[in-house]
C-alpha cells in the first residue's frame, strides 16, 4: 500500500502521456524515502496513550496538530492554510445529551417505549440545549429518499411538515438498474436521511437499523451516538429537531400499534409507487444537551508548484489525524482510550512518508502539492467539509483529490483499490500505476457498506473535485484464499 500510495501520488502528479506510468529514475528514488521504520514511527507516537485517542478540540486533538506542524516544517514545506498559517481552524459546535428519559409511543389501541441506548438512540438534531416533540405524528416513508434521475420518490406528494418520518437503512438493492443494486449509493447514508428528512420539513426522523442494512451491529449505534456529537457551526440549513435509530424489534412494535405490519410496510416500498403510510403512532420525547463551542484544525503543508503558470493549479492529498478519543463511562484503571493505529494514524503515516517523498524530488511538480491533515472526520468529514468549501484556490483549480483513510497490515497484496472507481478521471493514472507494479485496479471490495461515503475524499467530489480514495486490497501475497477478506471482517 505504501508504494502504491507513493507512486499514485507521483502519477498524477507527473501526469504521462497516454496514461503509461513511465516514472523517471528520480521520481523513483523519491518514493524510497519511504520506509517501514518511517511509518512506524509516525503511527507508534500517533497512537500512543499519550495523545489519548485524538478526540476533537482535546489535549491529544493539540499535540497531534502540534506534531504534524513540526513534521511538515522540517522536511520543508511551507505554510499551506487558506489565508496563512499551518492551521486552518475548525469551530466546532459540541452537543452532549444530558437526558436520559425514554421516547413514549402512543397509539389509540396501546403504547410502548424506547429505551435509549436499549433498543432506541435520540439526539438533538439543533444546536439548542432543549428539544421537544410533543405527540408528532410517525409517518413511514420508505427509505426516505428522493432521486429523480431514478423516477424513486418515498415521499410523493404527502406532507409531513412537523411529523417524524420511519425510514429504512441502505437503499433499495433488489434491481441492479436502480441505485447500483446492492452498492451502497448516498441515498443509503443515515446523514441522506436525516439531511432529506430536514427538506422535507419533518421534526424527526428514526431510522430503523438492521445489521444487514447498516453494516454494523447495534453496539455501534450505541457508541457513537452515545458521547458527545460535534458539527460544524449551523448555516441555516434546514433540520430536524431530533435524530432517531430503533432497533427492529422497536419498529415491528411501532407498526403493530398502528395495525400494520413493518415486513409488509418494507416490501411496499421496494417499488416505485409506494406511498408514504400514517401509522397513527405518536411519538414524545424531550431532549437536554449541554451545547458548547470548542475547536480543532486541519493541518496543511505546500509544496509549491514549479511552473509559474500552472502553480495556482492545485493535487489535494489528504488523511484525517481524528480518532475516537476516550471511552466514558469506563471504570478506573481500564484501558479506555481509542488509540486509532489503523484509523487513522496509519493513513497520516502515509501522508507524512509520502510528503517526505515529495520534497526529494529534484524539481516540484508543476501544480502546487498541499498535505492537508483534516480534522473531525469521525464526527462527519468535519475538517475536509470545510476545507473543501473553503479550499486554498477555488475548487476549479484543484485537478484531484487523493484520500488515505488506513493502510495495509497484514502483507503485500495482488492488488489495491479504488474506493469510487468510475467515479472520477483518476481511475486510468490509477490503472497505470497498477500495472507498472504488476498490480491490478480494483473498487470498493465490500460495496454494501458505502465506503465512498464515509471519508474525505467524498467532500471534495461533493463540490465537483476528482478525488480518490486508496485502499489496501485483500488478495494477500502467500496466504490462503479469503486470507485478506476474513481479516478485513474481523
Amino acid at each position: 500500500m505504501k508504494t502504491a500510495l507513493a507512486l499514485a501520488a507521483l502519477a498524477i502528479a507527473f501526469p504521462a502521456p497516454a496514461q503509461k506510468a513511465a516514472l523517471s529514475p528520480a521520481e523513483l528514488e523519491a518514493a524510497k524515502a519511504i520506509t517501514p521504520a518511517l511509518l512506524k514511527s509516525h503511527i507508534r507516537f500517533l497512537s500512543s496513550d499519550l495523545l489519548e485517542g485524538r478526540g476533537p478540540a482535546t489535549r491529544g486533538d493539540a499535540l497531534t496538530q502540534a506534531y504534524l506542524v513540526s513534521e511538515l516544517e522540517g522536511m520543508g514545506l511551507v505554510p499551506g492554510a487558506p489565508g496563512g498559517g499551518w492551521i486552518q481552524k475548525v469551530p466546532l459546535v459540541g452537543i452532549k445529551r444530558t437526558s436520559e428519559t425514554p421516547a413514549t409511543f402512543a397509539s389509540a389501541t396501546g403504547a410502548a417505549s424506547g429505551t435509549l441506548g436499549d433498543d432506541f438512540v435520540a439526539v438533538s438534531g439543533v444546536q439548542k440545549p432543549e428539544v421537544k416533540l410533543d405527540g408528532a405524528e410517525i409517518v413511514f416513508a420508505g427509505y426516505g429518499i428522493e432521486a429523480p434521475e431514478y423516477g424513486w420518490n418515498d415521499f410523493k406528494d404527502v406532507d409531513v411538515r412537523g411529523k417524524v418520518v420511519l425510514v429504512m437503512n441502505n437503499d433499495p438493492e433488489t434491481d441492479p438498474k436502480l441505485f447500483a443494486g446492492k452498492t451502497r449509493l448516498w441515498y443509503g447514508r443515515w446523514d441522506y436521511k436525516y439531511l432529506m428528512a430536514a427538506r422535507k420539513g419533518a421534526a424527526g426522523a428514526i431510522i430503523i437499523h438492521t445489521t444487514p442494512s447498516a453494516g454494523y451491529g447495534w453496539q455501534v449505534i450505541q457508541t457513537s451516538w452515545a458521547g458527545e456529537q460535534f458539527e460544524l457551526s449551523d448555516d441555516g440549513s434546514p433540520r430536524v429537531l431530533a435524530k432517531m435509530w430503533a432497533r427492529e424489534d422497536l419498529a415491528k412494535k411501532l407498526a403493530e400499534l398502528g395495525g400494520k405490519n413493518l415486513d409488509t410496510l418494507r416490501a411496499a416500498a421496494e417499488k416505485r409507487d409506494f406511498r408514504p403510510v400514517p401509522l397513527g403512532v405518536k411519538v414524545s420525547i424531550a431532549l437536554t444537551s449541554a451545547v458548547t463551542q470548542k475547536e480543532s484544525g486541519n493541518v496543511i503543508g505546500l509544496l509549491p508548484g514549479s511552473d509559474p503558470k500552472r502553480s495556482g493549479e492545485a493535487v489535494i492529498y489528504t488523511a484525517h489525524h481524528d480518532h475516537l478519543g476516550i471511552r466514558e463511562g469506563a471504570k478506573p484503571g481500564a484501558d479506555a482510550i481509542y488509540n486509532g493505529a489503523l484509523d487513522n494514524a496509519s493513513g497520516v503515516a502515509a501522508m507524512l512518508a509520502v510528503a517526505k517523498a515529495f520534497t526529494r524530488l529534484p524539481k516540484a511538480p508543476a501544480r502546487s502539492t498541499y498535505f492537508a491533515f483534516v480534522a473531525a472526520e469521525e464526527q462527519g468529514l468535519l475538517g475536509s467539509e470545510l476545507l473543501a468549501k473553503n479550499p486554498p484556490v477555488p475548487a476549479g483549480r484543484i485537478a484531484a483529490n487523493v484520500n488515505v483513510d488506513g493502510i495495509g497490515w497484514f502483507g503485500k497484496t495482488a492488488e489495491f483499490v479504488n474506493i469510487g472507481l468510475g467515479k472520477s478521471s483518476l481511475d486510468e493514472p490509477l490503472k497505470a500505476i497498477a500495472a507498472f507494479q504488476g498490480r491490478r485496479l480494483e473498487g470498493d471490495q465490500f460495496p454494501d457498506k458505502g465506503t465512498f461515503y464515509r471519508s474525505d475524499q467524498f467532500s471534495f467530489a461533493k463540490v465537483g473535485v476528482p478525488a480518490a480514495y486508496l485502499k489496501k486490497g485483500t488478495d494477500a501475497i502467500g496466504k490462503p484464499a479469503g486470507f485478506g477478506k476474513e481479516q478485513q471482517a474481523a
